[in-house]
């Protein structure tokens, strides 16, 4: 099978090493020192065991050089995905499918949607509907991806924990590509259930990530700190009750109790969220799909989001200052 991960950062460049290991042929379009080390040296992965793996990967920044494919991922940031949209013809066969992993809201999240809000567009995600016109929704299938990992140095990619890749279809059936690529991906060493109900799923994920993330770089705390605050992990609690309200009116399945998800976030102890890793990395922070998009549910589902709001306003602030000075923010100890 051939596959072309667009965006073989973290998670990406995690996909990439396993799934040529396991046989496909794989291609990566990256950027910068990234491709260059890729070209020059091959892709490694630092596994869990600290053991590595270097391939030889086809790399490209133009899509147009890498021909059709069969799978197409899409392995960069929710707010990355538009710019790279207009391109991805270049990729695409009659028959290819392409793979969303993007944290959040997606923006197909209305697409194939029964009810009073079928079809809608989420224009924190798909500002105009860009993403929309280029990619068709027929060709999605919806990826959650669990792992952590981190672009350790241009070419490198530290695999942390983790090898869970929920997989969707957007209508909730089982099809037989579905079947394909979860087989695929066990084939690379990673669970890939099938899910009948992709969206409660992603909501799962999103309601820590749209508390724990604004939190985070905001106070430069880590997930334990943020639980074991009294305060902020009210306020995380009061955020989720919001998202969870807007959930249930878009008849989300909320499979945990806001308590076990908290305490979930707890157990995983001193890890920074990845809002945090950006705003001492002076990357652009993924608020769109993570907070304002929740918002914007909120008032199409008419639900009021207050704490959120506010985490939103603050945060947006942080981030638009940081870009301003083109600066980072990290807490350093005092001599």
């Amino acid at each position: 099978m051939k596959v072309c991960i667009v965006g073989a950062g973290a998670i990406g460049g995690l996909l990439a090493v396993k799934l040529a290991q396991a046989g496909a042929a794989v291609s990566v379009v990256a950027r910068g020192a990234h491709l260059q080390a890729i070209r020059e040296r091959g892709l490694t992965l630092i596994d869990e065991e600290q053991r590595e793996h270097t391939l030889q990967l086809r790399a490209s920044a133009a899509l147009a050089e890498l021909g059709e494919q069969d799978t197409v991922m899409l392995g960069m940031k929710a707010h990355q995905v538009a710019a790279v949209a207009p391109e991805l013809h270049h990729l695409l066969a009659p028959h290819t499918t392409v793979v969303t992993t993007q944290n959040g809201v997606p923006w197909w999240y209305f697409q194939k949607l029964s009810g009073a809000y079928a079809g809608r567009r989420v224009e924190s995600v798909d500002p105009g509907g860009v993403i929309a016109q280029h990619i068709d929704v027929e060709r999605v299938i919806a990826c959650i991806a669990y792992p952590a990992a981190e672009l350790a140095s241009p070419g490198v990619i530290r695999h942390i924990e983790g090898n869970r890749f929920s997989l969707g279809e957007l209508d909730g059936t089982r099809s037989a590509r579905l079947r394909a690529l979860s087989e695929l991906l066990h084939a690379a060493g990673f669970r890939a259930p099938m899910s009948t109900d992709i969206r409660s799923e992603i909501w799962l994920k999103l309601w820590g990530n749209c508390s724990f993330n604004p939190i985070s770089a905001l106070t430069h705390a880590t997930l334990q700190d943020i639980c074991e605050f009294p305060l902020t992990r009210e306020l995380a609690a009061n955020v989720m009750r919001e998202a969870q309200a807007i959930g249930d009116k878009l008849g989300v399945r909320f499979l945990v109790s806001l308590e076990k998800r908290i305490a979930g976030a707890q157990a995983v102890g001193q890890h920074k969220t990845s809002m945090l890793q950006d705003v001492e990395a002076g990357r652009p922070l993924e608020l769109e799909a993570l907070v304002a998009a929740v918002i914007e549910l909120g008032r199409i589902t008419e639900t009021p989001t207050p704490h959120l709001s506010a985490l939103h306003a603050c945060t947006s602030l942080l981030a638009r200052r940081l870009s301003e000075q083109r600066a980072r923010l990290r807490l350093e100890p005092l001599g």
